[in-house]
This record gives structure tokens, C-alpha cells and sequence, in this order.
């Protein structure tokens, strides 16, 4: 099966730094304006996905990715790849201050990935 989110070297060291200070992480994308535009990393315990959001995946270290409804609309066709970079990210993300920051990059799903695509996770009303 094609996974529908990864995670570079630089995420996954990230995420491993991240986990060891604040305990199990999430990211949610939700694609709106300003910090919402990048993925924004949270404590699990302090996350509750909406019945509209899509589970992509989960990333090495036990870190679960979710997208809204809306952005995975236009994000359908493209693998999430999730980064870090030498920046600073949104207050309310917990990469900010580390100075470093979470960016996601996409690319469009080969023929054959399309085929193998993992069926996205629906949330759904609980």
C-alpha cells in the first residue's frame, strides 16, 4: 500500500526531540491563513480531531498526522511529505522556539502509487 504522509530525516529528528520533551505529538493541517497554512504540532492529549478530519498516516516515533477536510479536497491526489527547516514556526505549534520549524512539501502520486493508495481515514462522528 501507498502511504498517503512521510517524513524526511530532518522531521523525524525533530519529532523524536519533540516526543522526548513533551510526550506522544500530533500534527494537524488544516490549510486556513496564517498558522494554519503549515502543519502545527501538538500534544496528543491536548488534540481532538473534528468528524471532518482525515487521518493521513502515522510518522516514525508514533506521531499522527491529520488534514481537515478542506485541504485534503485539494491535497487528494498528493503525497504529504512532512520537513523541518532552520526557521521559526507558529506560537502555538510546539517546534516554535526550537529553532527549527515544520513545513510539509507535496508531490503528486505515480500511476502506480495511485493504484496502491491507501484509503483515507475519515474520522467520522463519534
Amino acid at each position: 500500500m501507498t502511504d498517503r504522509v512521510s517524513a524526511t530525516p530532518a522531521a523525524i529528528a525533530l519529532i523524536e526531540q519533540l516526543t522526548a520533551q513533551h510526550g506522544p505529538i500530533v500534527f494537524f493541517q488544516s490549510g486556513g491563513c496564517c498558522e494554519g497554512s503549515g502543519p502545527m504540532c501538538l500534544p496528543a492529549a491536548e488534540f481532538k480531531a473534528s468528524p471532518a478530519d482525515v487521518k493521513l498516516g502515522e510518522l516514525p516515533g508514533g506521531a499522527i498526522f491529520y488534514m481537515s477536510d478542506s485541504h485534503f479536497s485539494f491535497m487528494h491526489s498528493t503525497h504529504t511529505i512532512l520537513d523541518a527547516m532552520p526557521g521559526s514556526s507558529g506560537s502555538f505549534s510546539l517546534d516554535c522556539g526550537s529553532g527549527m520549524a515544520f513545513i510539509t512539501r507535496g508531490r503528486l502520486y505515480s500511476d502506480e502509487e495511485l493504484a496502491n493508495l491507501q484509503p483515507e481515514q475519515r474520522i467520522g462522528f463519534q
